[in-house]
């Protein structure tokens, strides 16, 4: 009888994170067999599938529409929608990714049916309570059993807590390997000349963050200096509907006009995008990693990070969202200064590879050979 494993998916990056897993078990699908579900924490169905078919992944499964709220009622109702799925299902492991309600959401139920949990990418930290992700980062590594991590400071983080050993499994980035899947695909797409842009001489901005977004004033002020910005770089800005939805609502449509704006982009236009831009400017955690890994600079918008790698090895500077430290940032990167960063250790497309063959020789008591 094979070995049942869930994957959950909430959220897009979520899918760059479990679809190198469902290819990797693949592999061993006499033994075991591996269900996506998908709680619809953030579900846009057009953008969804274009994302699915950019990672070469199978529709979920199942599919739980939770749809949104606050925090407390989002978390409520993926709980109250997963029981009756492990229930039914009867997993003998339940994979968790990243920092979303629905990490935290469906560890908690899972564990409480003794159901084992792995989180994948485990252990980072940002030491800022005031981040919604820190509490489900903290929270999902209090309960789980098994932990994949991406960098070192997550293992020292999971030591520090208490974790064993035996627990703890440092296998690379599961990010960097739907990336270098997704590179051949964003070498070759069009956007780029679709749009007229010019390899370096363009920078991408996101935004989405609350304590950057849902601020009037700060909101303001960041939309301002990229304005600045696009005086000497076009300014290519895929919106967040969060985000786009903030301009509307605070009247800031008139610092947006400089900018070439976008709807938000499946996975291998925006990649294709970040490939040849100079730089890049953002708020994002995962952007900060794959930035790394092709050598683009990467302004990151917080004061904080849980991917210290990033900066430590690569092309990733922390720069508090302030019209000082931005301004002499951006004034850096105008004089032609550049961090070379390098590529942090494990991060050469082969985490999932690794993760399968940990889970079915040590979780699960499955030989691979």
């Amino acid at each position: 009888m094979r070995a049942r494993l869930l994957s959950v998916v909430g959220a897009r990056p979520n899918y760059m994170k479990v679809a190198p897993l469902h290819r990797a078990f693949a592999r061993y699908a006499e033994r075991v067999e591996h269900i996506i579900v998908h709680t619809g924490q953030h579900y846009d169905a057009e953008l969804s599938d274009v994302f699915f078919a950019d990672l070469e992944m199978p529709e979920p499964a199942v599919f739980l529409g939770v749809g949104s709220g606050t925090q407390a009622q989002q978390t409520a109702r993926i709980m109250l929608a997963f029981e009756p799925v492990c229930l039914q299902l009867r997993p003998q492991l339940v994979f968790v990714v990243g920092d979303v309600n629905s990490t935290i959401a469906c560890a908690l139920t899972a564990v409480k049916l003794g159901i084992p949990v792995a989180h994948v990418e485990a252990g980072l930290r940002s030491f800022d309570r005031r981040m919604p992700e820190e509490i489900n980062r903290v929270a999902t590594d209090a309960i789980a059993d098994y932990f994949f991590v991406t960098e070192p400071s997550g293992v020292e983080n999971l030591r520090r807590e208490g974790k064993s050993e035996e627990q703890i499994f440092l296998v690379g980035n599961t990010m960097i390997d739907s990336l270098l899947f997704a590179l051949p695909k964003a070498r070759c797409h069009s956007i780029r000349s679709d749009l007229g842009l010019q390899p370096r001489g363009y920078v991408v901005v996101t935004l989405h963050r609350p304590s950057n977004v849902d601020n009037p004033e700060q909101l303001r002020l960041l939309l301002q200096l990229f304005s600045e910005l696009a005086q000497w770089r076009t300014v290519v800005f895929p919106v967040h509907p969060r985000t786009r939805q903030a301009i509307d609502r605070f009247g800031l449509e008139q610092y947006v006009r400089p900018l070439c704006l976008l709807p938000p982009l499946r996975y291998v236009e925006f990649l294709a995008l970040v490939l040849e831009s100079d730089f890049v400017v953002t708020d994002s955690g995962g952007i900060q990693e794959e930035t790394t890994y092709l050598g683009i600079p990467c302004l990151t918008l917080r004061t904080t990070t849980e991917r210290p790698i990033t900066c430590q090895l690569g092309t990733n500077w922390l720069v508090p969202p302030e019209p000082g430290p931005l301004r002499a940032a951006l004034q850096t990167l105008q004089r032609g200064e550049r961090k070379q960063g390098q590529v942090p250790p494990l991060w050469d497309g082969h985490a999932a590879e690794r993760i399968a063959q940990i889970v079915l020789e040590r979780c699960l008591r499955i030989s691979v050979e």
